[in-house]
């Protein structure tokens, strides 16, 4: 298994910048944990000031499950992160509620990445712990 600080540097595919959002502040990420009510865990806000989001690099697209999904006999794509920010045509952690109520998904779950072309059969789950913040 990979270290995170070497995670954090070839995660990102490198070759574009499509889905990426402007480097990450701590204004906004106090803007997503007040929208969101949740504390983001410190991992994902290392990751994100590394790259704020963007396509993942061929080695690590992939997330190997223990069953069948609509995707495969063993694994479910995990082919963007979902930066914090409002860069025009790109999805973000700040559309989190809006996909929540567009998939019916459990509104007490807070999402970490979604794809964004995946819609309600992709595999995603709790990202932070619920609470108060300001």
């Amino acid at each position: 298994m990979a270290r995170f600080e070497d995670l954090r540097y070839s995660l990102w595919d490198t070759g574009g910048g499509y889905t990426a959002q402007p480097p990450l502040t701590e204004e906004a990420i106090a803007k997503a944990q007040r929208l969101l009510d949740v504390t983001l865990p410190g991992s994902l806000l290392d990751l994100l000031r590394h790259r704020n989001g963007g396509e993942v690099a061929k080695d690590w697209n992939a997330f190997p499950v223990g069953g069948p999904t609509s995707w495969s006999t063993d694994h479910v794509p995990f082919d963007r992160v979902m930066g914090i920010g409002g860069r025009e045509g790109t999805l973000s952690l700040l559309d989190s509620p809006y996909l929540v109520g567009e998939w019916g998904s459990p509104p007490e779950w807070p999402w970490s990445r979604v794809t964004d072309r995946a819609g309600p059969g992709s595999t995603t789950g709790p990202a932070a712990e619920p609470g108060n913040h300001p």
